[in-house]
C-alpha cells in the first residue's frame, strides 16, 4: 500500500484552527487504477505548492481500487482555492467518468494535534458515507 506524506516547512502556531479535509476514491475498474494514480500524483505536487497547505498524506490501495487523501489547511478558502485550480479543477472533471463512489469529510483541529491520524479519517470517511447513504 504506497503511502504518501508531506508537511510545509512553514510552522503554524499550536494553538491555531487547522481545517481538516479527508476523502475517499474508488474507481470502477482495475484498468482505472494507473491513470487515477498518475493524475493523482499531479494533484500532489500542486498540493505541496499551495497557499495554506500545512500538511497532507495519500495512501494508494491500487488492487482495491481504493485512494484516500488527508489534508491539513490554514483554512477553508485555501482548501477550495486548491480544489478550484489547475491542475486539480481539471484532474476532478477527467476522473469523474471512471469514479465508482467519492466521499468527503470536513472538521477542525488545533494545530498543536497534528500529525493527522488516519485511524480518526477513517472512521469519519466511514460515518460520512453512511450518513450520505442514508440521505440519498
Amino acid at each position: 500500500m504506497p503511502k504518501l506524506t508531506w508537511k510545509s516547512s512553514k510552522p503554524v502556531p499550536a494553538d491555531t484552527r487547522t481545517h481538516i479535509m479527508a476523502s475517499r476514491f474508488e474507481v470502477k475498474s482495475l484498468a482505472d487504477v494507473p491513470r487515477f494514480f498518475v493524475r493523482a500524483l499531479a494533484a500532489w505536487a500542486q498540493l505541496k505548492t499551495s497557499r495554506g497547505a500545512v500538511e497532507a498524506s495519500l495512501i494508494a490501495e491500487p488492487l482495491k481500487r481504493t485512494f484516500w487523501t488527508l489534508s491539513a489547511w490554514e483554512s477553508r478558502e485555501a482548501i477550495h482555492g486548491y480544489a478550484r485550480a489547475e491542475p486539480h479543477r481539471g484532474i476532478m472533471r477527467e476522473l469523474r467518468s471512471t469514479m465508482r463512489t467519492s466521499v468527503f469529510t470536513f472538521w477542525e483541529l488545533p494545530a498543536g494535534e497534528l500529525p493527522l491520524d488516519w485511524g480518526d479519517a477513517r472512521a469519519r470517511l466511514a460515518a460520512q458515507l453512511r450518513a450520505d447513504a442514508e440521505n440519498a
